[in-house]
């Protein structure tokens, strides 16, 4: 179990690192990077095979180094199966309220995914603890902020379309932390085994964080 409040250590962290890959060989490798770099929340998504095997070895290797979680979860059964491979999250693409009823059962975070106000408010009242924003290639960050004008209470994670370039724009769009996928585990990059860009992509990121959070405060 993670030291800290699984929420707080997310809201700290401001990244999650959104593993997806053709199969899963080089994903351990993939999250060490990852959390050398300082993004200590990883998602590996379902849609990489044997999902469920990554996620143990993930947990095996880095323990609480991570907060480790599992996307693109559409359904009870997938959810079970990684809440019990070790994920401490659920994330979705869109809203299913019995995946958010399955979190709760056993204590994990969830972030079912949301584009519209209705959405987003059918996920919030359902129990979720962020709303996963997506997706926000689509309509960027004056999407988030003008969500964030009614919403303000409900706590948002912009996932696609975040770059270098829009990272701090979403965070000063109100987002709590940035899903952040293909711009930070790029397929080149694992491909040819680059694990040193996959770390300096995340510092990058959570430099990027850090700093417009800062700069917001003061």
């Amino acid at each position: 179990m993670p030291a800290i409040d699984p929420t707080q250590r997310l809201l700290n962290s401001g990244v999650v690192g959104i593993i997806r890959a053709p199969d899963g060989s080089q994903l351990v490798d993939v999250a060490k990077a990852l959390a050398a770099g300082g993004v200590d929340c990883l998602e590996v998504t379902f849609t990489v095979p044997k999902a469920h095997k990554v996620l143990e070895q993930v947990a095996d290797a880095l323990g609480d180094k991570v907060l480790l979680g599992a996307g693109t979860v559409l359904d009870t059964e997938t959810c079970r199966t990684a809440i019990l491979a070790g994920a401490e999250f659920i994330v979705s693409p869109g809203t299913n309220v019995d995946v958010i009823a399955m979190c709760r059962r056993y204590s994990k975070l969830v972030m079912p995914g949301a584009l519209t106000p209705t959405e987003v408010i059918t996920a919030w009242q359902a129990g979720a603890d962020f709303v996963k924003v997506f997706p926000c290639d689509v309509l960027g960050p004056q999407h988030l902020k003008a969500l964030r004008g009614p919403l303000p209470q409900v706590k948002m994670i912009p996932t696609g379309g975040v770059t270098l370039e829009t990272a701090a724009d979403f965070i000063k769009a109100g987002a709590s932390a940035l899903g952040i996928g293909s711009s930070l585990v790029e397929p080149k990059a694992v491909a040819i085994k680059d694990f040193g860009r996959i770390e300096s992509l995340a510092k990058q990121y959570v430099q990027i964080v850090r700093e417009t959070r800062a700069a917001m405060k003061g």
